[in-house]
């Protein structure tokens, strides 16, 4: 193509030697075609050597990139629709942002294991700097900031440990029977197994919290506000937000999601507030000490000096992931789990027959009986597996380039990865559609646990950035739905039918409530008295 344009050039000019200054502009006029022509097929070459090297995917509209055709629901269906077209990795657009989405176990370890650094990092967005209070968690917060080390540290190595929540058993069992007693006085109505189980979590939560019973007017003021806060809040984070995308345009607000996200953190701090009044007005010895009172305790030594200290905001960060952490999850997970149960009866005897041969129908459930229920086990796995409560865990954001799948990742891309996905895909799972636990009977390894170590199954992430909650997740839920299964028998409201449709969000709960009608199972009647 040079060759020829340069002989055109010699004849051009040659021929403008001969002619009038007519001739001359059309000379100059073909001189920049031809020259914006190479710089054309110069950009377009070295362009797609550079697109060569990203994972492939949806072209998108300019400027919006492929928002437009994401949805503000389901998020996890549309990224599991696009792998199966451009396979395990891909990318897409949203306006100059760009987002790479992992579907299979051989990438997400290679994000959570052997560039689990590169990855550690958050672009959180304005719903969830809201509600962490401007990213004083340890959710959304920076992996490089000395600060989440502090924090993760605390949490992990002082509030979340072995130790204390054993010690904490009695407050979570006061709260459990409490519900069983519930129930009890209402055999034969339908009972909200979400709503039920949000009491028993957020009242054991507040409980372990501050060392002992939440009670009276700010107590019943939890109990009413805090669930729908969470649920919203929840929500509002995972929905695509475009001054998330266009932060020029963030000002203006277009959805709503900043006003709401504000409205609902000013509720939350008011509850926080109360909860830290209480805390703070009750005198307690070292060994009864509440979660609540070891934070304050840290946050008095804030003087600049004192490697663990906290401010105000970052106790109120930390209160808000162990609350949302012990309370959320777990809810979600009953209730699914339960429905499974309700839909899978062969699977539900199983699960009873277990309890009544470990616990005895003499007796109530105890946190001890938990570690011998192994089919129990398996079914809350299953559960876990079908219906991820994180389905695309929190994203993470690279912090410089890196290869991924022989893929280049960019320095500030954004990473999802697709549990759902993962956990649904026939080429881990044998008939991955079907609830069947005793796929987990077969883990003789125990490599299926909750925290990451197979990288086919991390309902809870893996790595750096796995969920600092879940020890205490992991207690409150078999705890809740042992004791409900073995006290209770529970079938669906007569002529109903049980609606598995889910409503997404950061955390994906079922869209319609579970409403089952219980019945005593227990041998002894004075067992729900206690």
């Amino acid at each position: 193509m040079l060759q020829k344009a340069y002989i055109l050039y010699a004849w051009l000019l040659d021929f403008s030697r001969k002619k009038d200054a007519l001739v001359g502009a059309v000379f100059s006029f073909l001189m920049a075609v031809w020259a914006v022509s190479l710089w054309r097929l110069w950009t377009a070459r070295k362009s797609k050597q550079s697109v060569d090297r990203l994972p492939p995917g949806p072209r998108g509209l300019l400027i919006v990139g492929y928002l437009p055709f994401l949805g503000t629901d389901n998020l996890h269906l549309v990224f599991t629709e696009l792998a199966a077209i451009y396979g395990p990795i891909f990318k897409l657009w949203l306006g100059n942002k760009l987002c790479i989405v992992i579907s299979s176990p051989a990438l997400a370890k290679e994000v959570v294991r052997d560039h689990d650094v590169t990855f550690s990092e958050r672009d959180p967005p304005i719903a969830a700097q809201i509600a962490s209070f401007g990213c004083n968690d340890i959710a959304f917060d920076s992996y490089s900031s000395p600060n989440w080390k502090n924090k993760r540290k605390v949490l992990a190595s002082e509030l979340l440990t072995t130790a204390r929540l054993n010690a904490c058993y009695g407050l979570r069992r006061e709260q459990v029977m409490k519900a069983i007693r519930d129930v009890y006085k209402n055999v034969g109505k339908p009972i909200d197994i979400g709503k039920l189980t949000f009491l028993v979590a957020i009242n054991a939560t507040i409980s372990m919290i501050l060392g002992g019973k939440f009670r009276g007017e700010k107590g019943d003021t939890i109990k009413d506000h805090f669930k729908d806060i969470s649920s919203e809040q929840m929500e509002l984070m995972g929905k695509p937000n475009v001054s998330d995308i266009f932060p020029a345009i963030a000002r203006f607000d277009i959805q709503g999601i900043e006003r709401r996200s504000k409205e609902i953190n000013h509720s939350l701090n008011e509850l926080l507030e109360s909860v830290i009044q209480v805390a703070t007005e009750e005198e307690k010895n070292e060994e009864k000490l509440g979660f609540l009172q070891l934070l304050l305790h840290l946050q008095g030594k804030n003087n600049g000096d004192n490697a663990s200290s906290l401010t105000m905001n970052q106790v109120k960060g930390l209160l808000a992931d162990i609350v949302v952490g012990g309370t959320d999850t777990t809810t979600t997970m009953v209730e699914w789990t339960m429905a499974e149960l309700i839909q899978h009866p062969e699977v539900l005897e199983k699960a009873k027959k277990e309890l009544v041969d470990v616990v005895g129908l003499n007796n109530t459930v105890e946190e001890s009986h938990l570690p011998n229920l192994s089919y129990l086990n398996a079914v809350i796995k299953e559960s876990f597996r079908l219906h991820p409560a994180l389905p695309l865990l929190v994203p993470r954001y690279s912090a410089e380039s890196s290869n991924l799948g022989g893929y280049t990742i960019p320095k500030g891309s954004k990473v999802f990865l697709n549990m759902w996905s993962i956990h649904r895909d026939p080429h881990v799972w044998d008939n991955p559609l079907e609830f069947k636990p005793e796929r987990f009977l077969n883990d003789i390894a125990g490599k299926f646990d909750y925290y990451g170590n197979d990288f086919r199954f991390m309902p809870f992430g893996s790595g750096r950035r796995k969920c600092p909650g879940l020890p205490m997740a992991e207690k409150m839920l078999y705890f809740i739905l042992a004791s409900l299964l073995h006290s209770f028998e529970w079938k669906l409201l007569q002529g109903t039918e049980l609606d598995m449709s889910g409503k997404f969000g950061i955390v994906m709960k079922k869209k319609q409530p579970l409403l089952l009608i219980p019945t005593p199972r227990l041998a002894n009647l004075e067992l729900y008295m206690k």
